[in-house]
């Protein structure tokens, strides 16, 4: 009950009184340090870190450097390029149609040998991959012409006595 009848003003003052003290008392400022060292990098980390901005701004340097060379060289030799193009545009085309051609031919000719290199493997009998499909076609090959060479002897007599009939004199 005695609660109950406070001073107006001792309760307010109770209220805006902090919870928790964030004053920078010793014990908190000790446990700030104490974190801030325990997550400080390490020389290893620091020489890496260094390594890292010092190369870094090399290749920044380099950069740059590339991209204003690049810019001259357009800016100083694009006149000689438009000047020199009707001898550039035939020349390009060329050896364009050469390369395609010289590349093409090599391409061709290893088909060729490796096929002829199987082909000789094959005749030799030393089974080089896909023999057994190539044996399985052959055989239904012979298989579907003897089939058809049966049913044309077959049936061809029955036509030739029907040709016979309509051309008794044939």
């Amino acid at each position: 009950m005695a609660d109950r009848h406070q001073n107006p003003a001792q309760t307010q003052q109770q209220q805006r009184a902090p919870r928790h003290s964030y004053h920078n008392t010793p014990t908190n400022a000790s446990t700030f340090l104490r974190k801030l060292q325990g997550s400080a990098p390490n020389s290893a980390q620091l020489v890496g870190f260094l390594t890292l901005l010092v190369s870094g701004a090399i290749l920044l340097l380099l950069t740059g450097l590339t991209v204003t060379a690049t810019v001259l060289g357009v800016i100083f030799f694009t006149p000689l390029i438009i000047v020199s193009s009707p001898i550039w545009v035939p020349l390009g085309i060329v050896l364009v149609l050469t390369a395609g051609f010289f590349v093409s031919m090599c391409g061709f000719g290893a088909a060729a040998v490796a096929g002829l290199s199987w082909m000789y493997r094959y005749f030799k009998g030393m089974h080089p991959p896909g023999s057994d499909r190539v044996d399985y076609a052959r055989s239904r090959i012979y298989d579907t012409a003897s089939h058809v060479k049966d049913y044309a002897r077959e049936y061809g007599g029955y036509l030739h006595s029907k040709v016979k009939d309509a051309a008794p004199g044939a």
